[in-house]
């Protein structure tokens, strides 16, 4: 016979070391296994997407991909090591390291710049040290500082000069009969609500009343707190059910715990669908909240500024709930804004029982201590503003324990004073200051809130988020026919996470179309609507120009 020599041909194994040779049935099965499987990826991504769920979603199955195919390579390679080139383990383990660095690279600019913010945080929980990669912070952390202007004279100590407040009274005796509540109109609370009513049905023993025909009182604008009588030491609403909030849902979470005391069934979804359809909108006001619970229950609810402890103590001895809004600072984070549902008070501890849609119940369900002084303190930075849930037969009782500020424009006057007192006290308290700026906004008083505005952010170090959530330097300055300042505030939010806030493009849309520019203030507009189509004050705008 003749040799393998002799025939000029070389063994099957250095054949099969030295080159391509045709794949074996079980390599080829594998590989259209493999194919198949990205096949099947590519389509469980495409319904993912198509059905509108959480991207999240896909997260599993992507790692499920990446891990067979790693997997799969290594028991390849082991099974098919005699047939395959000798340097494939040595361009497998050059492929796989390429392969992780550009992915790791892509992912981080993925995270960058495509991820909403929601699946930044699952992300940052899941992995900490991916924190690094998030978007910086404004500048210095704080809101741009304005430029030194004439304002007609007007300085900050002219604000502080008393009085301001144009009353000339102070009753000192309780009215013979309350005064009528004023709901103050919401910018959403005039489009038709798209949400059917809720389920169920709440006890009430009247239908409520067309708050834009009240009367409002005429009783002078001091100070007044009409307390309930014999107020007991310490007392606690225990029907309120706590609601754990879902990403950025404090207020409709909060909300949804003060209905739940009236019976109210309904999660948080559905006051998170009537008030921010835009789940990434960094902010729900206080008039949005009232115009769900009177648009879609049947309680009524009402927002003041200017609110006080004994107040709150008041409405819960009588078994009303309050919300309030107020600054909150969690550990590894900057300053931000939040609701807190009180449930609860004790004058001997000197503390308030919160029910927190973010930290929790607090010990069995029993609300979070705080501080009366602590909480006070928080409060403050968004003017002392609190939201009362009622049946429509209290309101009486409700006016009451509100004295004069069941009328509005007592309420701002009665927290312009307030805030006076406090800057007076500290002239370096921004928030102080800032707060006369909002209470005079309130007022129509737009050159002197600008000056206390421009004070708020050159003293002490005010919070950059803040005009997130309180708005009104965007309407002072504008107002005060300050339109470059309008512009400089929407540009800082534009860029440190408020372009989810759909005030920021109306301010955006009201300058343009001040400055002529109706094409862009047109396209603002519509971006506003977009992050929320219930506002009507941007389709109001909207119209006049279409």
């Amino acid at each position: 016979m003749m040799s393998e020599q002799q025939t000029g041909q070389r063994p099957i194994q250095e054949r099969y070391e030295g080159g391509v040779t045709p794949p074996s049935r079980l390599l080829l099965g594998l590989t259209v296994g493999l194919f198949l499987y990205f096949i099947a990826v590519a389509v469980a991504a495409y319904l993912v997407y198509r059905s509108q769920q959480r991207l999240v979603a896909l997260v599993p199955v992507a790692i499920g991909a990446v891990a067979l195919l790693t997997v799969g390579s290594v028991i390849g390679s082991i099974i098919f090591r005699k047939s395959l080139p000798k340097r494939l383990w040595l361009w497998l383990l050059v492929g796989l390291f390429l392969l992780s660095i550009i992915g790791s690279l892509g992912g981080v600019l993925l995270f960058q710049s495509s991820l909403m913010p929601e699946y930044q945080q699952i992300v940052v929980t899941q992995i900490p040290f991916m924190r690094v990669f998030l978007p910086p912070t404004p500048v210095g952390g704080i809101l741009p500082t304005p430029a030194p202007l004439e304002n007609g004279g007007i300085s900050p100590e002219d604000l502080l000069a008393a009085p301001l407040i144009l009353a000339t009274g102070s009753p000192t005796s309780v009215p013979t009969q309350a005064p009528t509540i004023l709901v103050e109109p919401s910018a959403t609370a005039t489009l038709t609500p798209t949400l059917p009513p809720p389920t169920e049905t709440l006890a009430l023993t009247e239908t409520p009343s067309n708050d834009a025909a009240a009367i409002p009182p005429t009783q002078a604008s001091a100070d007044v707190q009409i307390s309930v009588p014999s107020r007991p030491s310490s007392a606690r609403l225990f029907a309120i059910t706590h609601v754990k909030q879902t990403w950025n849902n404090c207020g409709p979470a909060n909300i949804t715990m003060g209905l739940s005391y009236f019976g109210w069934q309904d999660d948080q979804t559905v006051a998170a669908a009537f008030l921010k359809p835009d789940k990434e909108d960094k902010n729900v006001n206080p008039g949005e909240m009232v115009a769900f619970v009177n648009e879609q229950s049947g309680v009524k609810a009402i927002t003041r500024m200017g609110g006080s402890i004994d107040m709150i103590k008041d409405f819960i001895a009588a078994e009303f709930p309050v919300i309030i809004e107020t600054g909150y600072m969690p550990e590894g984070y900057d300053w931000i804004g939040h609701y807190q549902t009180i449930v609860g008070y004790d004058d001997l501890s000197r503390v308030f029982y919160l029910y927190d849609s973010y930290l929790g119940a607090g010990e069995n369900g029993t609300g979070i201590p705080e501080n009366y002084d602590e909480m006070d303190e928080n409060w403050q930075d968004f003017n002392r503003t609190f939201i009362v849930l009622y049946y429509p037969d209290r309101e009486s009782e409700v006016s009451r324990i509100l004295g004069n500020r069941a009328d509005l424009t007592s309420a701002a006057e009665n927290a312009l004073s307030v805030a006076q007192t406090e800057a007076r006290a500290n002239p370096q308290d921004p928030f102080a200051w800032y707060n006369i700026g909002t209470s005079l906004t309130k007022l129509g008083r737009y050159e002197e809130a600008a000056v206390a505005y421009d004070q708020s952010r050159r003293v002490g170090v005010l919070p950059w988020r803040v005009t997130w959530y309180q708005h009104g330097p965007f309407e002072a300055y504008f107002n005060a026919g300050r339109l470059d300042d309008v512009l400089a505030l929407v540009n800082a939010n534009l860029t440190n996470g408020a372009q989810y806030v759909e005030e920021t493009y109306y301010w955006q849309g009201k300058v343009m179309a001040a400055q002529g520019d109706t094409a862009g203030a047109i396209n603002a507009f519509r971006r506003a609507l977009s992050h929320n189509p219930r506002y009507a004050a941007a389709q109001q705008e909207l119209n006049a120009l279409t």
